[in-house]
């Protein structure tokens, strides 16, 4: 036998991964729902339970006695209809029931019903007279804030009674709603500044950790909570002690930079000194290619050390690197607004810009630069080429560090495939990063955002 399987619609009921579209995904949403949720089903309870156990109850009660009086009064005057018994009956009423009686002779009940806010008050005291009055009624709850309006059809004209409204409502109830009201007010107000401020310190270090990671120095100091305190105390040594090591990296690559420059230097000399013959011209151009190879590795191994960051124009920037770049026969096109900028590392991303740059100069004969503001914020700058480009299941491959790609591209006779790593290193080093795409020129597209 086949096993029973519940409609679809109740699979996707008992299935509560689809709550999670509605659990908000902020940690101060969701602490206020976790707080506020159980106070509300409570506050509900409470009242329902308020409705329907006292309110409602003390209502049809009192519309009950009130119906019993209209009642008597009513059939006082059938016994004897006349001008003088109505005015006895309202002169008792008025004394003995708090209510108003006076005979409308000729008169007919309206056929109109006016609406009312509370029609289950209403019925009930509807439901009460129907039960006790033979004789055709009519009632308006509405027409006087505090009185109720009760006409009923009589031989000789209608009897109309005016009855207070506490003889009919509970109406006391309100108080309860407004006090419970206020009260759920007061505590949504105070649970929102206890969240926020406890929040807020979760927020200041993810800020902290942010501004670090693009290299600026923020003031923090840990507070809140003391598990966010520790959180925030051990971001602080790790991010010491990332310091210290920057700053080791930094004490050895520039030792490392003297120590390979001198006897390149010499070599390049005792070259320059020596005849000129072609093994000499051989010599000198595997210099120049040591001096380049190193001069990248530093590149790639120093990042973008401690340089302030600062707001620079990007067009101007982009002249500079593409003068740099210009190759014999291979023509640069730029197009960006004079009022472009960004908030960046000037040094590291020109060291950036002009490894694209390069790149495409080195593959392609027309390069065109593309500097513009992002619709969603930051900026974005396009270096296309019409180079072979590269196929789209090897653009991870191009960002790893010393990746040629030579069956992609043209052999790369020169550097060592840290150009398009350290675009990136520097990219992200922003809080942006570098992607690849399909160049309309037909080679290739890097793309690089930075956020603002």
């Amino acid at each position: 036998m086949s096993r029973w399987r519940p409609p679809r619609r109740i699979r996707r009921l008992l299935n509560l991964r689809f709550l999670k579209r509605l659990v908000p995904t902020s940690l101060f949403g969701r602490s206020l729902l976790i707080i506020l949720l159980p106070v509300v089903v409570m506050q509900g309870a409470v009242t329902w339970a308020f409705f329907e156990a006292h309110w409602r109850t003390v209502t049809n009660q009192l519309s009950e006695s009130l119906a019993g009086d209209v009642a008597w009064d009513v059939s006082l005057y059938e016994a004897a209809p006349s001008l003088k018994t109505a005015a006895d009956i309202a002169e008792r009423a008025e004394r003995h029931q708090s209510l108003s009686i006076v005979l409308l002779p000729g008169r007919s009940l309206p056929t109109a019903m006016r609406r009312t806010l509370f029609p289950a008050f209403d019925a009930a005291l509807r439901a009460a007279v129907d039960d006790q009055v033979s004789e055709p009624f009519y009632i308006d709850s509405t027409r006087y804030p505090a009185y109720i309006d009760i006409r009923v059809k009589v031989r000789g004209g209608v009897l109309r009674i005016i009855a207070p409204r506490d003889r009919a409502f509970a109406a006391r109830g309100h108080i309860f709603i407004l006090w419970l009201t206020a009260a759920t007010l007061t505590l949504t107000g105070v649970t929102i500044l206890f969240i926020r401020n406890q929040v807020r310190a979760i927020e200041r270090l993810a800020e902290a950790a942010e501004a670090f990671g693009k290299g600026i120095d923020q003031r923090f100091k840990p507070h809140g909570a003391r598990e966010v305190r520790q959180a925030g105390q051990a971001f602080l040594n790790m991010k010491s002690r990332i310091q210290r090591h920057i700053d080791q990296r930094t004490v050895l690559l520039a030792s490392v930079s003297h120590d390979l420059r001198t006897p390149l230097t010499r070599l390049k000399l005792e070259a320059a000194l020596t005849p000129p013959s072609p093994r000499v011209e051989s010599i000198k151009r595997d210099l120049a290619e040591m001096e380049h190879m190193i001069d990248e590795y530093l590149a790639f191994a120093r990042g973008q050390g401690g340089e302030a960051v600062q707001i620079i124009k990007i067009r101007p920037l982009l002249e500079t690197v593409s003068e740099g770049a210009v190759r014999p026969g291979v023509a640069i096109a730029i197009e960006a607004a004079d009022d472009v900028e960004a908030n960046v590392r000037p040094q590291a991303l020109k060291r950036a810009l002009t490894n694209l740059i390069m790149n495409a100069a080195m593959h392609g004969k027309t390069v065109a630069i593309t500097g513009h503001t992002h619709p969603a914020g930051g900026i974005e700058v396009r270096v296309d080429d019409d180079g072979p480009g590269i196929p789209a299941e090897l653009y991870d491959e191009a960002f790893r560090p010393f990746s040629r790609l030579d069956e992609a591209r043209n052999q790369n006779l020169k550097g060592v495939g840290l150009g398009l790593a350290i675009a990136r290193d520097v990219a992200r080093g922003h809080g942006g990063d570098v992607t690849l795409d399909r160049s309309p020129l037909g080679g290739l597209r890097a793309i690089i955002r930075l956020p603002s």
